[in-house]
């Protein structure tokens, strides 16, 4: 279809049918969750399953892609599904207003293939990390502070994420401030590393971790 042509040649004709038939679970629906979001509807994704028990307020105005001034107190993720069917009517997408949780997670998860980590606390990512474990899918975890931010990507048998936060209580997001342009720079990694999970590219974050430093301009990647 013409919507979909700036999609080649970067992908195949097999990896855009594996696009089309694949579901995602994206965990969030506010800052980083917007923008992957939006970016996954584009591509073609074939469905996504939406989670988020937050409404939206005044402070995510700054950053959050679908919050606007007229749907304060709305819940994100009725309204990420409507912006979903708005862009893309080819893309199936459910929601949740919940919070996950262990005692909700393998239900809400439900049959996705992959899972994305748009939250903003590090015992539920650990938590969602367990679910996936459990479930046998790879998570894509990023997570933002200030000029910071940094991406990873899960396999059930990793256990990634318990190694980076041995410690829950050491880093708290929100001290540094969340401007506009980090969850944006940081969802497009994740969309990046989703797609090439889904279409069985070589070169993934795997047990890397990638740190980004904006204010000096600097990308490293680490072993973990």
């Amino acid at each position: 279809m013409l919507r979909y042509q700036r999609n080649f040649p970067a992908f195949s004709a097999k990896d855009f049918e594996r696009i089309q038939n694949v579901s995602v679970c994206v965990v969030g629906c506010g800052g980083l969750g917007g923008y992957i979001i939006e970016m996954l509807a584009r591509v073609g994704i074939g469905s996504l399953t939406l989670i988020d028990g937050d409404v939206f307020e005044e402070s995510n105005l700054n950053r959050q892609l679908f919050s606007t001034e007229k749907n304060l107190g709305a819940q994100k993720s009725k309204v990420a599904a409507a912006r979903v069917k708005a862009i893309n009517k080819n893309v199936k997408a459910h929601y949740y207003h919940a919070f996950i949780q262990e005692e909700n997670g393998l239900s809400l998860i439900g049959d996705c293939d992959i899972v994305v980590d748009a939250l903003d606390n590090i015992p539920s990512r650990l938590t969602l990390q367990k679910l996936c474990k459990e479930k046998k899918i790879p998570l894509i975890h990023g997570a933002i502070g200030g000029w910071f931010a940094q991406i990873t990507t899960v396999y059930p048998e990793d256990d990634t994420l318990s190694r980076l936060y041995f410690n829950e209580m050491d880093y708290d997001s929100k001290s540094q401030g969340n401007p506009a342009f980090t969850p944006a720079l940081a969802a497009s990694l994740q969309v990046s590393e989703c797609l090439k999970v889904i279409t069985g590219k070589e070169d993934i974050l795997r047990n890397k971790l990638l740190y980004i430093d904006l204010l000096s301009n600097n990308f490293f990647t680490f072993n973990v």
